[in-house]
């Protein structure tokens, strides 16, 4: 069934991308690419990067505990749940 809904919207995508023509896929395209390289957007691109990287870790640091048998390290109170 998810399958059927997948190829549902590809087939969607595709006739009304079809019906846009190539000048506006153009447009879309470039500001695409215009508002990847804004400086805000990338600052938050970076700050997100950082702090997967930050519950990546984390989340590591605890596995390779659980599977030494060490005891889990506490996880800081930051108001946020831990990973």
């Amino acid at each position: 069934m998810a399958m059927m809904k997948l190829v549902a919207g590809l087939a969607v995508g595709y006739v009304l991308g079809s019906r846009a023509g190539r000048g506006r896929y153009e447009q879309i395209a470039a500001t695409a690419r215009k508002v990847n390289t804004h400086p805000t957007v990338v600052q938050a691109q970076e700050k997100a990067k950082a702090l997967i990287n930050t519950g990546t870790e984390k989340a590591t640091t605890r596995l390779h505990a659980i599977a030494a048998d060490e005891p889990v390290p506490a996880a800081p109170v930051t108001g946020r749940p831990a990973l």
